[in-house]
């Protein structure tokens, strides 16, 4: 499955008054999310509370998401939370199955807030080794319980591993964002910004599209500011300026 450049919400997940996921209403947000411009969805993330889901409605979850979307776009999601690596490979594996496009790891459920890049990497070695080969993967740079962010030479070795294809970026870092899409530069992996504020300049960098909170409220105007941002700058520059300050609202 080939990362489509675009617009890649970062699911919310409605619930019913008894707590339990709303699929009638998750069913409806699906068909919104796309009439409204998402190239893809990312179904199970720390917007969609995956931290308080349990495993089994982690699953279901993105199960229901693939098959709602009934390939119009390609689906992705994560959802592994536990500390115990091996408790991550089992959580990754149910994942898996659900016949999702691409599955999401949380760069912070490989080490610990103070370890060492290398513990990652010996981390993610051993965890890459028990997955299937045939699926492709993802990084997602999650805020919760700690924000750890990958320096553009770790990048590099994940994207010479040839099995990551997306990385949601929460930098929120010009400067960063440049020097990582650098480090990947000619590879299959795309770098989304999560950030509002830098987006556009992102786009000018070579981002390959937004996936953020945000896109939960207004996606087709992020839709449309990667479709001008080219051609239409006057255009781009103003519709910038106002995603970022809404994007305000996100607090």
């Amino acid at each position: 499955m080939h990362i489509r450049n675009g617009v890649w919400p970062t699911m919310i997940t409605p619930f019913t008054e008894s707590n339990r996921i709303d699929y009638a209403s998750l069913e409806k947000l699906i068909e919104w999310y796309i009439r409204n411009g998402a190239d893809g969805l990312f179904a199970v993330c720390q917007s969609s509370e995956m931290f308080d889901l349990t495993l089994e409605e982690r699953v279901s979850l993105a199960a229901f998401v693939k098959q709602k979307a009934m390939g119009r776009v390609p689906v992705i999601a994560s959802g592994h939370i536990s500390d115990r690596l091996e408790e991550q490979v089992s959580e990754l594996r149910a994942m898996a199955e659900t016949g999702i496009d691409a599955l999401v790891l949380l760069t912070n459920r490989l080490a610990a807030k103070e370890e060492s890049d290398e513990v990652w990497k010996k981390n993610l070695e051993s965890v890459l080794s028990q997955l299937p080969e045939d699926i492709q993967l993802g990084l997602y740079e999650c805020p919760h319980p700690y924000k750890r962010l990958l320096s553009p030479e770790l990048l590099k070795w994940c994207s010479d591993s040839g099995r990551f294809a997306f990385l949601k970026d929460t930098s929120c870092d010009v400067s960063m964002i440049k020097a990582k899409l650098e480090a990947v530069r000619g590879s299959r992996l795309k770098l989304f910004n999560a950030n509002s504020a830098t987006l556009l300049e992102s786009l000018r960098l070579g981002a390959a599209g937004f996936s953020g909170v945000m896109a939960n409220f207004h996606p087709h105007l992020y839709a449309r500011l990667i479709q001008i941002w080219e051609d239409k700058p006057e255009e781009a520059e103003r519709l910038a300026d106002f995603l970022s300050i809404a994007s305000l609202f996100e607090k």
